[in-house]
């Protein structure tokens, strides 16, 4: 691993089960199955479009309820 870079931690531990069913939601979204439910097998460009559609999604929620409540910080 270079120098600098961290493995990817979940902060809440509560979310862990949610958010690996959500990866495997994204990737059968996208027509993404990993073979025995092993990811290393797949090419880094599918891995990261189920990333990258994670944070799509993410952001999308936290916009959502930013709306909703008039949320945010002032300045």
């Amino acid at each position: 691993m270079a120098e600098g870079q961290r493995t990817n931690r979940i902060l809440v531990r509560e979310a862990s089960q949610a958010m690996d069913n959500f990866k495997y939601e994204i990737a059968a979204e996208l027509g993404i199955n990993p073979p025995g439910n092993y990811w290393g097998d797949l090419p880094a460009r599918q891995c990261g479009a189920v990333g990258g559609q994670m944070v799509r999604r993410m952001i999308e929620l936290a916009e959502r309820q930013l709306a909703q409540t008039g949320g945010g910080t002032t300045r």
